[in-house]
């Protein structure tokens, strides 16, 4: 796992290689153990930053470049198949000085070609590739958007990156101005998904994609995997599917423990990590280290069931409990790992259990990505609740919310039932900063909408309860899930330390298409086989509906330790304010309201903050 940077031109204007290498630096704890840097002093430079895992010798060291010297390459991530296809390139008489998986890749690209090496490969991995022959560069992001891929273009000059910093402090975009249109995406959904970039011609590589520049700065967009929205499944009877997912997730992990240094994983007191933990610890030749983090909130915390897991594995846990001064001691850090407006609160525990994690080992193994194969969260439910009086005109509709909000207190009739579309419900409910709150807190904000190319939730309602099911699912893929793997990579790489996902391993992804949906969804129900799964291998164990993970108190927090450095900049930092045109009576208002406990703004705040933190720490 590392940092790659690189910078393309149309003719010439590189970076002169001092001012290159200080922005490289920018992601030296993405790969603290060496840098690297090429240029052909013409159009092409490229710079790395590396943290060994695979071949941890100087046989590993990046860039690269192909044996026939066609191509030169910086690779960020692992591929969990590379010896499989090692064996192939071997097999055709292809030579190697080491054992990493970057080598495998340079030389399958001079034996197959870019688009053909890509679909081979199983991992996670941004990637930019130049095309000594073709004079173009090439950028590929893994197909679940496991690792990041950012980049600008301007002006006949390209710059890519891991961090979204190196692309927005580089002089030919460091004046860009923000884009409205993502800012209003960004408030709407507290991050910036693929493919969008906060300032004026930036941009991120989608999940799955190949972007090619080529000599003459056309810019050609390839997807060369998708994840579909009509999986037809052909595994129906529970048994079975147990049987299948338990073979393909013991697989997945197995392949994941691939490693030339120490390997741990991290423990919740939910379903998916200790599904991973349990068989990485029946894989693994030694006691399995494992991470977790508890918080002083009784709602919140599930260190306790995360304990108890680990007895029944004989894991060797090492957990840390946080509380509102601890929070306060981590925000600085954790905020400062992102590089660019995000706004989920986990990101604080997130940092501080990687930081844990950090200690002992140097890649750990993560839960990520079973809820969204197996319906896990309770909008999957909640948005087709009331599928059946969906085409109802409109003012029926209206009657029956309001109704049953008069009389039950909205227990039958939800609110997703007032919205066109399924799609929009969807929406919704990823957004917890109403559009007008938005326009009130942003005026000029007023007469901007998100991006038409924002399509994530954009989808036609279906005709079954399974078709629906399947374009939501896939919504989720490319909606939520970005925003957790987006937390996750920030998190651990400011510790330079390596996540892997199994559930989300390209093999176990399309062997989850396989399984019908059924099994998993329904009433009270949330990713039901993967809970079935879990008491098959701990009849005991703590199973609830409850979704926490490393979830903690901000609300509360926010009125205790951290609630001066909010107030610091969300409220006492006026040039802010001035900046984004700020109603500051309306945000004081809103900050008021959660200081005396009358409303849970936290969500709000916390998108507001870590906007304004990210612009002071742009224009420094």
């Amino acid at each position: 796992m590392c940092g790659i940077f690189g910078e393309f031109t149309r003719s010439s204007g590189l970076l002169d290689k001092t001012a290159f290498m200080q922005l490289n630096a920018l992601s030296f704890q993405r790969g603290p153990d060496s840098s690297g840097h090429y240029s052909n002093d013409e159009n092409i430079q490229l710079g790395f930053n590396r943290l060994a895992i695979l071949d941890l010798s100087i046989n590993g060291a990046q860039p690269m470049h192909s044996p026939s010297g066609r191509y030169s390459v910086v690779f960020n991530g692992e591929v969990y198949n590379h010896l499989e296809i090692r064996e192939l390139l071997v097999a055709k008489n292809l030579t190697f000085k080491g054992t990493s998986d970057t080598e495998t890749i340079v030389n399958a690209l001079d034996l197959w070609g870019i688009r053909p090496t890509i679909e081979r490969l199983d991992g996670m991995f941004g990637i930019g590739i130049y095309d000594h022959q073709n004079k173009s560069l090439h950028l590929v992001r893994d197909f679940a958007g496991i690792k990041p891929l950012h980049y600008g273009i301007s002006d006949g000059h390209l710059v890519f990156a891991s961090q979204y910093n190196q692309v927005s402090q580089h002089p030919k975009f460091k004046d860009k101005s923000i884009d409205p249109e993502i800012l209003k995406l960004y408030l709407r959904q507290h991050f910036i998904p693929a493919p969008f970039g906060i300032l004026k011609d930036t941009y991120q590589v989608m999940p799955g994609e190949i972007v090619t520049i080529t000599h003459d700065f056309q810019v050609k967009k390839e997807r060369y995997w998708e994840f579909p929205d009509d999986c037809e499944p052909d595994i129906y009877e529970e048994k079975e599917a147990l049987n299948f997912i338990a073979e393909a997730l013991d697989l997945a992990v197995r392949d994941e423990l691939l490693s030339d240094v120490p390997l741990g994983s991290f423990l919740s007191g939910g379903i998916d990590s200790p599904l991973i933990c349990y068989y990485a610890a029946k894989n693994f030749p030694q006691q399995l280290k494992a991470f977790t983090i508890g918080s002083d909130s009784k709602i919140h915390d599930e260190s306790e069931d995360a304990s108890t897991y680990s007895d029944f594995m004989s894991l060797d846990l090492l957990l840390r409990k946080m509380d509102s001064e601890e929070a306060m001691g981590q925000l600085e850090n954790a905020m400062a790992s992102l590089s660019e407006p995000f706004a989920d609160p986990s990101i604080i525990p997130t940092y501080l259990v990687s930081k844990l994690a950090r200690e002992k080992v140097t890649v750990a193994l993560s839960g990520d990505g079973g809820d969204e194969l197996f319906f896990g969260y309770e909008r999957f439910w909640s948005v087709l609740k009331n599928r059946s009086f969906h085409r109802l005109p409109s003012p029926l509709k209206y009657l029956l919310y309001g109704t049953d909000r008069a009389l039950f207190k909205n227990k039958f009739v939800n609110s997703n039932l007032l919205f066109e579309t399924f799609g929009e419900g969807h929406f919704t409910g990823h957004s917890r900063m109403s559009e007008d709150l938005v326009n009130q807190i942003f005026p000029d904000l007023g007469q901007v909408q998100i991006p038409e190319a924002y399509d994530v939730y954009r989808y036609e309602d279906g005709r079954s309860v399974k078709e629906i099911l399947g374009k939501m699912r896939k919504a989720e893929f490319y909606g939520m899930m970005q925003k957790t793997l987006l937390k996750v990579d920030r998190a651990s790489m400011a510790n330079s330390l390596e996540i892997r996902v199994p559930f989300l391993k390209k093999s176990f992804i399309e062997a989850s298409w396989r399984v019908d949906p059924l099994l998993s969804y329904g009433p009270d129900k949330k990713k039901e086989l993967l809970k079935k799964l879990l008491r098959s291998h701990f009849p005991k164990a703590p199973i609830d509906n409850r979704k926490r993970g490393f979830s903690v108190p901000l609300d509360k927090w926010m009125r205790e330790g951290l609630q001066q450095p909010f107030q610091n900049l969300l409220i006492d930092n006026r040039k802010t304010h001035e900046d984004f045109n700020i109603d500051s009576a309306r945000l004081s208002a809103l900050f008021d309201q959660h200081q005396s406990g009358q409303k849970d703004n936290k969500w709000s705040l916390f998108t507001i903050y870590s906007l304004f933190k990210w612009k002071i720490c742009q224009e420094k």
